[in-house]
């Protein structure tokens, strides 16, 4: 048996968590979407600038089948790939059009038979990289740079009745929102700034998404 934390930051106590709850169109579809990291719990406990709640539970990984995005095996296109899959896009250009149709083709992952997805959590900073790089605005490298600026971590997402029925409740920890929703500002904030240094320098010797079209043509 092999058991870990998870935390799951909201404005309520969840003591038992049910899997058909959670917003279609997030980062990996329908799901409960937890972190191993308390601090970033908080954030997540006051995004509507109100005092809030992280839920702590003790999650038995055993026997599920576990999607981990930061296998080796997968690169960041298939994570994007995934959220531009799932998230809504308004794609009113060409390039994007094209564009999400090919990373549909070459870098589609099927997760609907995981018990689990383990990968990139896309807040909205996060989203608005998505954004820049299918309509050609940054290559892979600077997409990959930006993924760090705001050091938000690795989510967890449940999916399957399984890993709902193997994660339980152990405590829930008060969160004051005067302290975590300025430092969520300011992770966002400072994602951002850097995100417009790397999207103000052109990489003359970098991959585009629009490369990688005319490469398969």
């Amino acid at each position: 048996m092999k058991r870990i934390v998870l935390y799951h930051g909201s404005n309520k106590i969840i003591e038992k968590p049910l899997i058909n709850l959670g917003r279609v169109n997030n980062d990996y579809g329908q799901g409960f979407y937890c972190t191993k990291h308390i601090e970033l719990a908080k954030e997540w406990a006051v995004d509507d600038r109100k005092d809030g709640f992280v839920n702590a539970y003790d999650f038995d990984i055993t026997g599920l089948k576990i999607l981990d995005l930061n296998d080796d095996k997968f690169s960041i296109l298939n994570w994007i790939t995934i959220l531009l899959e799932h998230r809504s896009l308004n794609i009113n250009s060409p390039i994007s059009m094209d564009g999400l149709s090919f990373l549909k083709r070459n870098y589609h992952v099927d997760i609907s038979d995981y018990d689990v997805v383990i990968g990139y959590r896309a807040d909205d900073s996060y989203f608005s990289f998505a954004r820049a790089f299918i309509s050609n605005s940054i290559s892979i490298s600077q997409l990959e740079k930006a993924m760090y600026l705001g050091d938000l971590g690795m989510q967890y997402c449940l999916k399957s009745d399984k890993a709902f029925s193997q994660l339980h409740f152990k405590e829930v920890v008060p969160v004051d929102y005067t302290d975590f929703y300025y430092k969520k500002l300011n992770r966002d904030r400072s994602a951002r700034e850097n995100f417009n240094k790397i999207i103000n320098v052109t990489d003359s010797d970098g991959t585009y998404l629009l490369d990688l079209i005319r490469k398969e043509k």
